[in-house]
């Protein structure tokens, strides 16, 4: 099953149900970066958030609802982030370089969440797993769009799946920045990592272009 999961409310209040959701998600994504989700306790997500164990209990039902909250919230922000610094219509090498950049800044500003994603989401039941995934896929095809026009920019022709890979290594290469940052940040500035990683992406592309012809 790939499709949204319902979370049960006790109110029947939207705008209510969506602010305290909203709360308990921020509480639950800094205990959880900090504990993990399995030493974590609903009572302390609750406290976070600025309520009872019993209120927070009016809007979820359990704490593997919470996070589904957490990994969906996370995925949505990323993705409208994603699709508004992408630009699509007119892809140049300038426009790469300048999507990729905004990426990267996105990834570095949600540093937090994609950690949390990245060693929570194993934790997701078995229906609430794929909806996630099937996420990250489609942010992924953003990518191997902007791959698609680029290579008709620069006239060249590439194989599928050396699209679906080079899409997969960029959307990584973001991400690494916050979960590989232990090591990444002693070495390199934003700027420098991105520029790096920028070039070779290029290069990449380049090489793929030679080797088809």
């Amino acid at each position: 099953m790939s499709e949204k999961q319902k979370v049960h409310a006790n109110v029947k209040d939207e705008k209510l149900i969506q602010l305290r959701r909203e709360q308990i998600v921020k509480g639950a994504i800094s205990l959880f970066k900090e504990k993990g989700f399995h030493r974590t306790t609903t009572r302390e997500i609750a406290k976070l958030a600025g309520f009872s164990i019993g209120t927070l209990y009016e809007y979820i039902r359990s704490k593997e609802d919470i996070l589904y909250l957490v990994c969906d919230q996370i995925y949505d922000e990323v993705q409208e982030k994603i699709q508004n610094v992408l630009n699509l219509k007119q892809v140049t090498t300038e426009t790469i370089r300048l999507g990729i950049a905004a990426y990267f800044r996105i990834m570095d500003e949600m540093q937090d969440e994609v950690l949390v994603l990245y060693q929570e989401a194993k934790s997701l039941s078995k229906d609430a797993l794929p909806y996630v995934l099937k996420k990250e896929l489609k942010m992924v095809a953003l990518f191997e769009q902007l791959i698609k026009e680029y290579t008709h920019y620069i006239g060249i022709e590439l194989q599928v799946h050396q699209i679906k890979l080079l899409a997969h290594n960029l959307f990584v290469q973001g991400q690494m920045w916050g979960f590989r940052r232990w090591a990444l940040h002693k070495e390199y500035s934003l700027q420098q990592y991105t520029e790096l990683q920028t070039e070779f992406f290029i290069q990449t592309l380049q090489s793929f272009a030679i080797a088809n012809k």
